[in-house]
């Protein structure tokens, strides 16, 4: 190629992408990630549904262990992380422009760590005490399966990787469900409340397999996210927020199912 006709090339302005392509980007993209878990949670709480026994007595296991020998269930667990970060490395790069970082696109920086520190854990205050007392009242009126967040065997690895699963699963919901499809669906002209509510519904539907308690609670959690993300143009908060309430449900779990067996000890047998 003639060297002025490339320099021309590189000279002339990065078009925007038509809305039908953006459109399909947030398809595959949800196809990839949370959308597909959405679909499958549909499928699971019909199932539920349809059992002979009731939701209260039927469980649902998170961190399941995936080999009797040690050294393969921790490879297993470790890879599991690094993996399903992918999707989110992905929907970083699809935001990314020349000379516009997409962490900053979506406030996902240390510009204001002080502020997205506390701003994270009011979060955990908001959503923290008011979800277990959801989930308790589910369990109690029989609406949500008994969610047993860490059956892990215990090993010196345990922890760490409870710690990387909770990070995992911060990083993919923050990103892709607020700061990835806030930003696709602003470009497409929708709205501030009817991304609100959207991201919100997909939220909570891809917790359905929790049962109908946990899928209100995360719909109500993915409001005041939205909302909080709408105003302050951030997810290092929402991220800081939603890996301590991970952390303190799967590290905590043993601790509760001791205490309070009836709400979050799975069903015998």
């Amino acid at each position: 190629m003639h060297p002025a006709l490339d320099h021309g090339d590189r000279d002339q302005p990065q078009r925007e992408p038509s809305a039908s392509r953006v459109r399909l980007e947030i398809a595959i993209v949800l196809a990839l990630s949370l959308g597909a878990s959405a679909v499958y949670s549909i499928v699971s709480i019909v199932a539920r549904l349809t059992d002979e026994r009731p939701l209260s007595q039927q469980s649902a296991a998170i961190n399941q262990s995936r080999s009797s020998r040690e050294w393969l269930d921790f490879t297993y667990q470790f890879l599991d992380v690094v993996f399903g970060l992918a999707v989110v490395a992905l929907v970083l790069y699809l935001l990314w422009r020349p000379g516009q970082s997409p962490f900053r696109r979506i406030g996902f920086d240390l510009t204001r760590p002080a502020r997205d520190l506390a701003s994270g854990l009011g979060l955990v205050l908001v959503i923290g005490v008011p979800g277990l007392a959801l989930y308790a009242a589910g369990r109690a009126l029989g609406i949500t399966v008994a969610v047993v967040p860490s059956p892990l065997d215990t090993h010196w690895w345990t922890i760490p990787i409870l710690v990387l699963a909770a990070l995992k699963a911060a990083l993919t919901e923050e990103l892709i469900v607020v700061g990835y499809l806030f930003t696709r669906l602003r470009e497409l002209g929708v709205g501030p409340w009817a991304t609100i509510l959207s991201s919100a519904l997909l939220r909570g539907t891809y917790h359905l397999y929790q049962g109908i308690g946990p899928f209100a609670g995360n719909v109500a959690m993915g409001i005041v996210f939205g909302w909080c993300y709408q105003r302050w143009g951030r997810t290092m908060p929402l991220v800081i927020a939603h890996w301590i309430l991970d952390m303190v449900s799967f590290i905590g779990y043993p601790l509760a199912a001791g205490w309070w067996p009836e709400l979050f000890a799975p069903p015998a047998g």
